[in-house]
């Protein structure tokens, strides 16, 4: 998405596209995109890495006492809105969070996650690159603009039009994905009503991981000129299939898809084994990253093509881990756990971490499970080894608790407000009556 920008080009840009306002946006904790809006004046101001705000505001940054952060602006990452007015355009940068000090802050996930990315060069690799699949609904407003729970098609699978009425939204999107430099490969109707998916072309890891939170802020805002609310909840709705955030990885060396081997057992090579080895050692102890909602465990239920247990398989689509048919610079390794409220930067740093361990420590993969996991009895599952994921979120964030790797890819900071976040957000859920409590009881007791 991005190419090398400097400066003078910027500002060449902002002179073309009548640009008047910055958005100088930066992704708290728990993955939601902040931002702070400057006027065109202050852009030199900021361009020197001399904004500042108060950090204590946000969740799992700072005490009140230590609040002030500067923002650093990726030069690379300027875009302008192109929804935004003709009299006078938005723009954005994605920044890093600096102490006041200078030093990168560690309570920013970007920051994290470049930490964790310069452990590359330590194996021999020179990327680490991302597909991902972010699935999403779309939901009618009521009539006080509020998000309803009312679908805007009956559309399945593939579904066009009219079974499909979200296919211009979703057009619409796509255009301005497009314009804003993505490179769409695919967009279509999900298997549930109201449910859709948009597939941009992998990218490295830091990138893609700009791109998603790009891609959910543009989905939203042009859902909403359709009269739609879009949602990355997982399961927002029961007795359909919730939305995952499938993410395709693979290391290169220079232009070299280190993960491909054409003389390897399935064309994969021994980095390739022992990455899936690392992802199936910590799935359960990094799901509470990659699912980290109360509702992201709604979705990982038997049924629903979500998977359940750890298990991979170059075949079948029922495991947790799937190695897609392509190959050569295609090859790739495909979990199919993470859903879409997962923040992109620390999901990809723990993932990125257990892959690497797989690697460092020469793990060997289980056998491949090549029948549909759903359909075998537990005694089954148990000769096989295979391992329930976590049914809940304080049971992810239990077992978060008794993983190293997983803890040291978080850093101390993020890992301990994370899992203070999680505890609490857990608490609450717990003491609310819900439903289909009264449904079950009130008139029965």
């Amino acid at each position: 998405m991005y190419s090398q920008l400097t400066k003078e080009k910027i500002y060449q840009t902002i002179k073309e596209e009548n640009v008047r306002f910055i958005r100088l946006q930066f992704t708290d904790m728990q993955g939601t995109i902040k931002n702070v809006e400057i006027p065109l004046s202050q852009l030199d101001k900021a361009l020197d890495n001399s904004i500042m705000f108060d950090g204590s505001s946000i969740d799992g940054f700072v005490h009140i006492e230590e609040s002030d952060m500067y923002l650093h602006p990726d030069l690379d990452s300027f875009v302008v809105f192109p929804w935004t007015s003709d009299k006078g355009k938005v723009a954005r940068f994605i920044c890093d969070i600096h102490n006041p000090d200078g030093t990168p802050f560690a309570g920013c996930p970007r920051n994290n996650l470049k930490k964790n990315l310069k452990k590359l060069k330590e194996h021999g690799y020179t990327a680490f690159n991302l597909g991902t699949e972010p699935e999403f609904f779309l939901f009618k407003l009521n009539e006080t603009g509020e998000p309803s729970l009312e679908v805007n098609d009956q559309g399945g699978y593939f579904d066009l039009g009219p079974a499909d009425q979200g296919e211009n939204c979703r057009r619409d999107i796509v255009l301005e994905l497009e314009e804003m430099g993505f490179e769409i490969e695919a967009s279509h109707h999900e298997s549930a009503p109201g449910q859709h998916e948009i597939d941009f072309k992998y990218s490295d890891a830091l990138r893609h991981c700009d791109d998603i939170q790009t891609f959910k802020l543009v989905v939203k805002t042009i859902a909403r000129r359709h009269q739609l609310h879009a949602t990355f909840m997982p399961k927002p709705l029961f007795g359909v299939q919730g939305s995952g955030m499938h993410v395709n990885m693979s290391l290169f060396r220079d232009d070299e898809n280190v993960f491909f081997d054409p003389a390897g057992n399935a064309e994969l090579s021994k980095d390739a084994y022992q990455f899936i080895a690392g992802l199936m050692k910590h799935a359960i102890d990094y799901t509470a990253v990659t699912n980290p909602t109360v509702n992201s465990y709604k979705r990982l239920v038997p049924g629903y093509e979500a998977p359940s247990y750890v298990a991979w398989s170059a075949q079948n689509r029922s495991p947790l881990v799937r190695i897609p048919y392509a190959r050569g610079l295609s090859t790739r390794v495909e979990l199919r756990s993470v859903d879409p409220t997962a923040n992109p930067y620390l999901a990809t740093a723990v993932l990125l971490a257990a892959g690497l361990d797989g690697v460092e420590n020469d793990l060997t993969p289980p056998e491949p499970v090549n029948e549909n996991v759903f359909e075998m009895s537990e005694a089954k599952r148990q000769e096989l080894g295979i391992q329930d994921l976590p049914g809940t979120l304080i049971e992810a964030t239990k077992k978060l608790k008794d993983n190293t790797v997983v803890k040291e890819a978080m850093g101390t900071h993020l890992y301990k407000h994370f899992l203070k976040a999680k505890e609490i957000e857990w608490g609450m859920f717990n003491a609310r009556v819900h439903a289909w409590e009264r449904e079950q009881y009130l008139a029965t007791y």
